[in-house]
């Protein structure tokens, strides 16, 4: 135990802290680090952006379905890529595409060559009759991120009833050619 005088006479430790050589050591181990782990966590980043892109285009063709039975008419969910932003708008089949109200999905998301629905005029769409069923031909909206790699998710619009569905990337691909089945 200090006393008092002991305390005010303290003098302070020549040797505490820490060396340069400590400290660049210390930095170096956590930029390695930091290399080894960031590609992992924007693969998981770029993962969660088109699970969230995936979901929301399910919900607006889910939407044009619901909207086509509820309101007796025929309904389209419309897909595009404006400005390299993909849009999205669910509207009904007498609305052109140019004057409906478009959404946007995540800025680092596009659509993917492996895209089979319907398109003209810079839209692609799928079109639910009164009841709700598919106004051939079918198809799937393929997305994937603008940094590229083989991660990819798509929407099946696969028969009569208007039955959809969430898929993402295989490694193999299937008779046709696509990887996202």
């Amino acid at each position: 135990m200090l006393n008092n005088n002991q305390l005010i006479n303290a003098k302070p430790n020549a040797t505490a802290g820490y060396t340069l050589m400590e400290v660049t050591i210390v930095v170096f181990m956590i930029g390695i680090l930091g290399a080894i782990a960031a590609p992992g966590w924007l693969n998981f980043v770029n993962r969660q952006r088109l699970n969230t892109a995936q979901y929301e285009v399910y919900q607006a063709m889910q939407a044009a379905k619901s909207n086509a039975k509820l309101q007796k008419v025929d309904w389209q969910a419309s897909f595009r890529e404006q400005d390299q932003i993909v849009q999205w708008a669910v509207h009904p089949e007498t609305v052109t595409p140019a004057t409906a109200h478009w959404q946007s999905l995540d800025p680092n998301i596009r659509i993917d060559d492996e895209t089979t629905l319907k398109f003209s005029d810079g839209v692609y769409k799928v079109e639910f009759n009164f009841k709700g069923h598919v106004t051939p031909p079918f198809g799937r909206l393929t997305l994937t991120t603008k940094q590229g790699g083989k991660t990819k998710r798509c929407v099946f619009v696969s028969t009569l009833l208007g039955t959809l569905r969430m898929a993402k990337e295989n490694p193999k691909s299937n008779r046709d050619g696509k990887y996202c089945y």
